[in-house]
């Protein structure tokens, strides 16, 4: 039986296509049961290294990827970037046991939008790729604090301080992003496919110079004060 989660959305959406990574079998196994009792999430593949992680991206092209760190043959921030490069649309989790500063920064710099410990009760993981996958950045609770402090001194990083090169209907999108508005909210506003909002998103992302839509909001916010 579905979770009230998996039954509160609809059920006739396209489902995420979830690409699982991690090199114990025991974990892949409790991910994919987590993520089979959801009607909104589809496990398209698993991979148990960071080289494989990376084949099975660019095969299989998944809305979110669930990355553990310490691999053999390639580790998980390695696999990250190279994902992230090649694939900009999709969203990739880091999830480890590691609590410290040092992996959480590395894995924000090298793409990743989300870093969630393996404790992570197994009814959040649910709604965490949900989140994920409409551009939120996922961090653990004990870890957001942390995560600012970190990088307070890298917020001086220059935006740009017009919308030049927006267009009419990305800027329909942006005005809903900042008002805290889903992808699948904008779709049903604008009367367009949720995929297409996802790509208008993407494109807002690279043009302003931010990882995450809540980034993009307090952006728009800014220059509409």
């Amino acid at each position: 039986m579905n979770s009230p989660v998996g039954n509160s959305l609809n059920s006739s959406e396209n489902p995420i296509r979830v690409l699982l990574v991690d090199d114990e079998d025991i974990v892949r196994y409790g991910l994919r049961s987590i993520c089979q009792a959801e009607s909104v999430l589809e496990v398209v593949g698993v991979a148990s290294n960071g080289r494989d992680a990376i084949a099975g991206a660019k095969a299989l092209a998944p809305d979110v990827i669930l990355m553990d760190i310490n691999m053999p043959v390639m580790d998980g921030m390695s696999a990250t970037e190279k994902i992230c490069q090649m694939l900009p649309n999709t969203r990739i989790l880091i999830l480890t046991t590691f609590e410290d500063d040092e992996h959480l920064i590395q894995a924000m710099q090298r793409g990743a939008s989300g870093y969630v410990l393996k404790n992570t009760p197994s009814e959040d993981f649910v709604c965490i790729i949900l989140e994920a996958d409409n551009g939120y950045l996922q961090i653990g609770p004990s870890l957001s604090h942390r995560l600012c402090q970190q990088l307070k001194p890298l917020s001086v990083v220059k935006r740009p301080t017009t919308r030049t090169g927006i267009t009419p209907r990305e800027q329909e999108v942006l005005n809903l992003v900042a008002e805290g508005a889903s992808n699948r909210e904008i779709a049903k506003k604008l009367y367009i496919a949720e995929k297409t909002v996802k790509n208008h998103v993407s494109s807002l992302l690279s043009r302003v110079g931010v990882r995450d839509r809540t980034q993009l909001a307090l952006w728009e916010r800014q220059l509409s004060a």
